[in-house]
């Protein structure tokens, strides 16, 4: 009988990619930083099927002392995701939330080259990407309260959950302000010049909240965001055929179609016909 042939590795996933950390950590405990970004991309992407084609084979988590969080595009060929942070001195919260809602970019298909952030879209990516920070902030408190990462810091889990409170508690103001929890449809209708702004913007900010609740309604909708941005043009299209090539990417990969089927129903966005 012939031997058999080694079984091939499987590839890495943006759960099991591995993580190097670069840049100017300070004077942080040797691995902390590590342990605090490994727990919130398990807090983020435990239970969710990554599906897309497109998963980079490491990361890096670069931490920088000034400028605004974001994925480095590195025209340099390879296939890592390169994430900016910028936090204070062992500021764990911000760290699980900057690094969160930039993982979420990445599970967008957002950490390639040719993925430069563009209106009128965007702002669609920027808050679901903020809804799975706040996601998986949540679930990092209730795990850092059961086993924390540093022996005795249980109660940290409190000031985690408070951390993500706050962020909501601002967010549901806006909602409230902007009307979107009266008519979302007329939200969108009488904002919609603010609203198509490529940034996670206050309207943006107001909607995560509608999609973090449709993640804790429905969970496996998060496998969703695996599948955008695979066509040309990425967030650069119309809303309305965006929302049909999201549905589309889902049925190539197989996965829930909800979220763009929420979206279009709640802001009612006619469907495109190609």
């Amino acid at each position: 009988m012939s031997p058999k042939a080694p079984s091939a590795r499987p590839s890495p996933t943006l759960l099991t990619a591995p993580i190097e950390l670069a840049g100017d950590w300070g004077r942080m405990l040797e691995g902390a930083a590590d342990q605090v970004v490994e727990l919130m991309r398990h807090s983020c992407l435990d239970g969710v099927r990554l599906l897309s084609d497109r998963q980079p084979t490491r990361l890096r988590v670069d931490e920088h002392t000034s400028g605004t969080p974001a994925v480095w595009l590195h025209p340099d060929g390879s296939s890592m995701a390169w994430i900016i942070v910028d936090i204070g001195e062992r500021d764990w919260s911000k760290l699980a939330y900057q690094f969160g809602h930039e993982l979420g970019h990445v599970l967008c298909n957002s950490w390639q080259p040719d993925a430069k952030p563009a209106p009128p879209c965007q702002w669609i990516e920027e808050a679901m990407v903020e809804a799975h920070s706040l996601r998986g902030l949540g679930r990092l408190a209730k795990s850092w309260k059961e086993a924390p990462p540093f022996a005795g810091d249980n109660a940290f889990g409190d000031a985690i959950a408070r951390y993500r409170q706050d962020i909501i508690d601002r967010y549901a103001a806006l909602a409230e302000s902007q009307g979107l929890t009266r008519d979302a449809a007329a939200w969108f209708a009488d904002h919609r010049g603010e609203i198509e702004m490529p940034a996670l913007n206050p309207f943006a900010q107001a909607m995560s909240l509608t999609i973090l609740a449709e993640y804790d309604r429905a969970p496996d909708c998060v496998e969703a965001l695996g599948a955008l941005n695979r066509w040309p043009g990425r967030t650069g299209i119309p809303i309305a055929e965006y929302l049909v090539r999201w549905e589309a990417s889902c049925a190539e990969l197989h996965a829930s179609p909800r979220l763009p089927i929420l979206l279009r129903d709640l802001l009612h966005v006619p469907q495109w016909a190609k």
